[in-house]
């Protein structure tokens, strides 16, 4: 990141989000906590992260709250899940599906949990869950992406019918990003992650709190974990005329989402639209607009500039015999035939997989998961790269 305070503060977020559920659990006195996979991301071999989570489960440990972790696909491939020390009240579980009883008022309650014993599940785990225990409450716990998602590989797949009918009262899904509570006769619930990591995971993320009353009913609440909230801030300069009308507008804009942002620090992502004559400025002195925006969003208080996109167009005046502008006429040529010749795209492209195909696997989902995405992602640095071309042809003639 630009900014290597923003990048510290990133960084530092998802071990925040997991101090607030730990301080959140000893407040409210909970029995248990249930995490349901992905304590860690692939191949984590960070003894700090290690140290950082083995503390937070003696805190949970001294109060006297047990704590209930299956392995995800991530956790599959991680050294320090493996081999991590953790008190006695924690439990992992193995590969094998298991139920612990414990003791809550006048009925037991009993985890059902499952790990995964390698990075891919692509069959249905469900059947190797044990069936309900009779008189009891019934929690399961699942590492799974359901029927499956955008952005998701399969991961043990299964219906919210097929564990509603299971006959659990409370399933703990995990693996999706995304809050979502699956109605039925049951509970199943997929909580989220308690802290986004980019522009994609925007959005408050919460951890939800579940009650089981001594009628046997359970009420579910959530709670708000995330000390970064990644925001999409899209505004409209068409009605700025001068450098110092767009960065008010951006600022206003700012202001709106910071006062609805649930979380204690803001990271917006930046869009900016409209047609205006500063399209081009905005273009070429990209850096300077950051800086500017950076200071106001600074005096908002703890607000911060993930990125800026310009998406802002030049009015098109219309064409007269002798007297368009050469720049205007040129930018016409190139989005109406340039960068459409078949020769050209084929040099893009042909780029952008260098690049991609010299990436880690992981990142390499940049250039889309069809044909379709990758000329799309085309089509957008063709015409991104002729408008940062004709913004820096108009700096020189106006230099001239």
């Amino acid at each position: 990141m630009r900014n290597p305070e923003l990048g510290e503060l990133i960084g530092d977020a998802t071990r925040q989000a997991l101090v607030s559920i730990v301080d959140l659990c000893i407040e409210e006195q909970v029995d248990a906590l249930v995490i349901a996979g992905d304590l860690y991301d692939g191949e984590q071999t960070s003894m700090k992260t290690a140290r950082f989570l083995a503390n937070q489960m003696h805190r949970l440990h001294e109060a006297n709250i047990s704590t209930y972790i299956i392995r995800g696909n991530h956790d599959a491939l991680s050294k320090i899940t493996q081999e991590l020390i953790l008190p006695t009240s924690v439990t992992v579980f193995t590969g094998r599906a298991d139920a612990v009883e414990i003791t809550h008022g006048n009925f037991p309650v009993v985890m059902h949990g499952l790990s995964f014993a390698k990075p891919h599940a692509p069959e249905s785990l469900l059947e190797k869950y044990r069936h309900p225990t009779p008189d009891a409450i019934n929690i399961g716990i699942m590492h799974t992406s359901l029927v499956g998602a955008r952005g998701h590989d399969p991961y043990a797949p299964c219906t919210a019918s097929d564990l509603h009918n299971w006959g659990y009262d409370y399933w703990a899904l995990g693996h999706i990003h995304a809050r979502a509570i699956h109605e039925g006769e049951r509970n199943v619930v997929m909580p989220g992650m308690p802290q986004g990591r980019d522009i994609n995971e925007a959005g408050a993320k919460t951890v939800s709190l579940v009650t089981v009353h001594d009628d046997r009913s359970i009420s579910i609440q959530e709670h708000l974990t995330s000390v970064a909230q990644f925001e999409r801030v899209s505004i409209d300069l068409a009605s700025a005329s001068t450098w110092r009308e767009a960065i008010d507008l951006v600022e206003s804009s700012l202001g709106v989402t910071r006062d609805s942002t649930k979380s204690d620090h803001l990271v917006g992502r930046l869009r900016l639209t409209g047609v205006t004559p500063l399209a081009w400025q905005l273009r070429r002195d990209r850096d300077l607009l950051l800086t500017e925006i950076e200071h106001r969003a600074e005096r908002l208080g703890k607000t911060w500039i993930e990125k800026i996109e310009i998406k802002a167009s030049v009015p098109q005046s219309a064409p007269e015999t002798g007297s368009a502008d050469p720049i205007i006429e040129l930018g016409r040529l190139m989005q109406d035939d340039v960068i459409h010749q078949h020769a050209i795209r084929q040099t893009v492209g042909d780029l952008v997989a260098e690049v991609r195909d010299d990436l880690p696997p992981d990142a390499r989902s940049f250039g889309g998961t069809d044909e379709t995405e990758f000329e799309a992602l085309i089509d957008q640095l063709l015409k991104e790269g002729s408008e940062d071309m004709l913004a820096r042809l108009s700096q020189k003639a106006q230099e001239n």
